[in-house]
């Protein structure tokens, strides 16, 4: 099966997840593309809608390299749902239509970063940002420069942007983003 024939075959949207905010759906999409459930043509179809309504800005300015994502890997979700909701007052949600992905709201206003908290994988997975970098193209380049290692290539998010997992050189997970 092709990536596109993901995204055509992926379940109906439901009721529940109609409902949430675009960046909420936004990270949806790429957590079923990270496990390969793809995305639904509606979904493709929300968000041009909704690059489109945007207007543009007349000069390209440089992007910030700031975390726009994160993902906390645990051994017991619900646990680690408990500490972090008493710790910090976050609101802590299942993401409807999955079994094992959680949404974080932070509570921050609208640019600060939100996350998903997931079942842990891998004995050793620990918690991964997402940086916005300008190209992701140039920042592979440039982390293989620098002495770190690109785990999982660049891979498209349709209609979203891209996105790359990487080691720093202390062994470190991150990932880039580049917006659409």
């Amino acid at each position: 099966m092709n990536i596109e024939q993901s995204f055509t075959d992926a379940p109906q949207q439901t009721h529940r997840e109609a409902k949430l905010p675009p960046k909420l759906k936004a990270h949806l999409r790429v957590r079923r593309i990270l496990s390969g459930q793809g995305i639904k043509t509606t979904e493709r179809q929300f968000m041009s809608t909704l690059t489109k309504e945007k207007p543009r800005q007349a000069k390209k300015t440089k992007t910030p390299a700031s975390i726009v994502w994160f993902e906390i890997p645990a051994d017991k979700p619900e646990r680690a749902k408990e500490f972090y909701g008493q710790l910090f007052g976050w609101k802590i949600e299942l993401f409807p239509g999955m079994k094992d992905y959680w949404h974080i709201d932070t509570g921050g206003p609208d640019k600060s970063p939100d996350g998903g908290l997931m079942a842990r994988k891998t004995p050793e997975e620990p918690i991964t940002n997402y940086i916005n970098v300008e190209s992701i193209d140039e920042s592979i380049e440039k982390v293989k420069e620098l002495g770190g290692e690109i785990c999982k290539p660049k891979t498209e998010i349709p209609e979203m942007g891209y996105f790359a997992i990487c080691k720093d050189t202390e062994k470190n997970t991150f990932a880039l983003w580049e917006k659409a």
